[in-house]
């Protein structure tokens, strides 16, 4: 079985995942036991440790979603999928919501964590971020005191293209990824943003 480039690099991404949760697990759990004979658990050190801890458990678990292999439609629930954007962004100056009451396509989940991730890029201060579904619709909505877009970036979805620029920075891989599952889904993003808001819309009857 053959992999083009991008199906190659989702099943790196899962496997980088998949292997770094574990060890992540094991250091939460030592922390527990840890905690449990100290005379202090709860002092600023083993705090600091034990939310370092959940932040990068958190990280993984999105970023497996995001950048993983999203191809099959085996369903997420919907509250483990709120509750993965939620401590994604836990402590940053991001607010995301995620309006979807039913389970979702493990594929369709991965198009709105990227079209988050997007977003966030447009919001230098921080803001709102909605993920819904209106009539089969992927539906991605971003407010802030500030929303900028970078035309170069948003332009690889806007045209379709699967093809990332050579001097694209890995901060904005999403854009590209992002560009590459529409192109392979024939989805086309219909984009629209003004002053103090944007959005990402994503067909889904192909997805």
């Amino acid at each position: 079985m053959q992999h083009d480039k991008a199906s190659l690099a989702a099943l790196i991404g899962s496997r980088i995942c998949h292997d770094l949760i574990s060890p992540i697990g094991a250091i939460s759990n030592g922390l527990e036991l840890v905690a449990m004979t100290t005379p202090d658990p709860a002092s600023p050190e083993m705090s600091l440790i034990q939310q370092s801890c959940d932040n990068a458990a958190a990280r993984i678990r999105f970023f497996r979603i995001a950048f993983g292999s999203g191809g099959d439609r085996q369903p997420v629930e919907s509250a483990e999928a709120a509750r993965t954007l939620a401590d994604h962004y836990a402590g940053t100056r991001i607010a995301p919501e995620w309006r979807m009451s039913s389970d979702v396509a493990r594929g369709t989940v991965q198009l709105a964590y990227l079209a988050a991730l997007c977003l966030e890029a447009a919001l230098p201060q921080g803001g709102n971020i909605a993920l819904s579904i209106e009539e089969n619709m992927l539906v991605a909505q971003a407010q802030g005191m500030t929303v900028r877009l970078d035309e170069d970036l948003w332009s690889m979805l806007q045209e379709g293209a699967p093809h990332a620029p050579r001097d694209l920075r890995p901060a904005h891989v999403q854009f590209a990824l992002l560009a590459q599952l529409c192109a392979d889904a024939g989805i086309v993003p219909d984009l629209r943003h003004a002053a103090q808001t944007a959005e990402v819309r994503l067909p889904l009857g192909q997805a």
